[in-house]
């Protein structure tokens, strides 16, 4: 069975009220116990073998042309230099970015040898080997806090899909049997908080927002309203902005210092969301979104249709350099359903990229 995250204690199965923008409950004190949690519901059916085989098929379909120009390279019928030079091209026109590229050959040639291989189809298998191997420590299961709530911070640039993944991301958890409350910290843009006000009633959850209210103010309020409510995660959308505008990153750093002292150790996860198609420019956001906030895991959307696909082997390829090891790819989307957005294994992907 196939599930969006990993939790370490079951969640309560406390129905979820309607959307509200409503300050935590008078009565109840920060940090108060919940009641003993049953186990955790079975797995959406969105989260079903059969559904996840459907969503690899289109995520085979949307890295057709990042796939194509690689594939090409073993139509031939001889192992020489040639073929490598080829697919050295291939791998840098899908934005698999240059170290990533000389480290695939390197192992790609040394398969080749141990193997004995002599025909291209047999390279291809092995390319699709070095990949996994190449993307494996990305891949990581999202873990919830023993005691709650879980406080995900979500940043990315406009048009990445942010708000969006936070709504399919919400939906899979309460799914799951979590109880969710989402921040509206995007007040710069007032469609961010409708969109995002959107979601939190399609999935029957709670929302903290306030209209031209302080970012870090209305993550205080729904940390702290987290709390009281006894919520297993509380998740903030943040204002989406390009790395460069330093005035807002450092609101970005204010949101993530407000919210550790709403509640000691918090936010447990900071992820970026990156739209796939952006190739060499989403490493460079995963990069400067990395020194201003550590990030602690990554969204990587839009891979449908994109012919760079190869992005995420040049951010395995950093993060195998990154002090403190690679950040974990939790989520990969191909779609704007539900269900294309999913976990994202490294063997799938490969395979899914070579076809």
């Amino acid at each position: 069975m196939f599930s969006l995250f990993k939790k370490k204690v079951p969640a309560a199965a406390d129905a979820l009220s309607p959307s509200s923008a409503s300050a935590p409950d008078p009565g109840s004190a920060p940090g108060a116990a919940a009641p003993p949690s049953p186990p955790a519901p079975p797995a959406s059916d969105a989260q079903s073998p059969d559904s996840r085989r459907g969503w690899l098929t289109r995520l085979g379909q949307g890295l057709r042309k990042t796939g194509a120009g690689i594939a090409q390279v073993f139509t031939g019928t001889r192992i020489d230099e040639a073929l490598y030079e080829e697919l050295e091209a291939a791998l840098l026109t899908a934005d698999a970015g240059m170290a990533a590229t000389q480290w695939l050959l390197a192992d790609l040639r040394r398969r080749v040898k141990d193997a004995r291989a002599t025909e291209p189809a047999a390279v291809k298998a092995l390319l699709a080997d070095a990949v996994t191997e190449l993307l494996q420590p990305l891949q990581r299961e999202l873990q919830l806090v023993e005691r709650g709530p879980t406080v995900i911070m979500v940043a990315g640039v406009n048009g990445a899909g942010k708000t969006t993944s936070i709504g399919k991301l919400t939906r899979h958890l309460a799914d799951g049997g979590c109880k969710v409350l989402l921040a509206a910290a995007d007040t710069f843009r007032a469609a961010a908080r409708e969109q995002l006000a959107v979601w939190a009633d399609r999935n029957r959850v709670e929302i903290v927002s306030q209209q031209g209210g302080d970012p870090a103010a209305v993550t205080f309020d729904a940390v702290s309203a987290g709390r009281a409510r006894g919520c297993d995660v509380v998740i903030a959308d943040t204002a989406g902005r390009l790395p460069t505008q330093a005035h807002l990153m450092e609101e970005l750093k204010k949101i993530q210092r407000v919210i550790g002292k709403a509640q000691a150790g918090a936010p447990h996860e900071v992820l970026l969301v990156v739209d796939g198609n952006t190739g060499q420019n989403a490493l460079a956001q995963v990069k400067a979104f990395d020194a201003a906030l550590g990030l602690t895991g990554l969204v990587v959307t839009k891979l449908d249709g994109t012919a760079r696909g190869g992005v995420l082997a040049a951010i395995a390829r950093w993060g195998a350099e990154r002090e403190g090891g690679p950040v974990p790819v939790y989520f990969i989307g191909i779609g704007e359903r539900l269900e294309d957005l999913q976990t994202f294994e490294a063997r799938e992907f490969a395979r899914a990229l070579l076809g």
